[in-house]
């Protein structure tokens, strides 16, 4: 049965039911097993800004393979590295970064493991990520959430749009000001925060699409601010 809810609703039952509707249209997720190892989230996120999925994949998988081992891809000469990376947009300066990271990360943990993150309080594991050369907000909480289940939300481009268009946030809201927000409407658990991060993510690149959103087959349109005022009117 479809929950009685418009698009006056308040943002945190809006936030709620997008929750419960898209765990029922996507299906739950189970967080116990990370997608890959921290490490390779970590790096992989960090190759992924402006790249396509497939051409950041083309792109660690070609570094992995060329130098097996972190100390080897930190001692690479850097145009080397680059041409390792060409795949990905800015391989230059994602090289730069890579090595720099794999250094303060070697100094920290000499076996170039992240598992210390685990024991830090959030805040502080965020700062901790965040200060490492190309890492901002996004990769952090991905690697926090997906690797060691801290209560985080990552807000990416998919994640945001969709809840700039349902109404949970408002226009001018930033990516960091919407996790904050979120988190505070949602449970501080993280398999909660996944599956709302993950079936937000699918929802934007399959259904809420940037451009000619399919609405007329979207499960959240009954509360959906977007449907409302633009969709219906026949704006665009």
């Amino acid at each position: 049965m479809a929950p009685d809810i418009s698009a006056a609703a308040s943002p945190v039952e809006k936030t709620w039911q997008t929750h419960l509707i898209l765990n029922d249209f996507y299906g739950e997720l189970d967080l116990r097993q990370p997608r890959r190892d921290h490490m390779h989230e970590l790096i992989s996120t960090m190759l992924s800004h402006r790249t396509t999925h497939a051409n950041e994949e083309k792109a660690y998988y070609r570094m992995r393979e060329r130098y097996p081992t972190w100390p080897e891809v930190m001692a690479t000469p850097l145009e080397d590295l680059t041409a390792a990376l060409e795949t990905a947009q800015y391989p230059g300066a994602k090289a730069i970064n890579i090595q720099k990271a794999l250094k303060i990360i070697q100094e920290k943990s000499p076996d170039f493991t992240l598992h210390f993150l685990k024991e830090l309080p959030v805040e502080e594991a965020m700062t901790w990520l965040m200060h490492l050369p190309g890492v901002g907000f996004k990769t952090a909480t991905l690697v926090l959430l997906f690797n060691f289940h801290q209560p985080v939300l990552p807000v990416d481009t998919h994640v945001f749009r969709v809840s700039q268009r349902v109404g949970i946030i408002g226009a001018k809201v930033t990516a960091q000001k919407a996790h904050t927000l979120l988190l505070e409407m949602l449970p501080r658990e993280a398999p909660v925060l996944f599956n709302f991060h993950k079936h937000l993510y699918w929802h934007g690149q399959r259904i809420c699409t940037w451009k000619l959103p399919n609405c007329e087959a979207c499960p959240l349109q009954m509360f959906c601010n977007y449907f409302h005022e633009v969709r219906e009117k026949g704006i665009g």
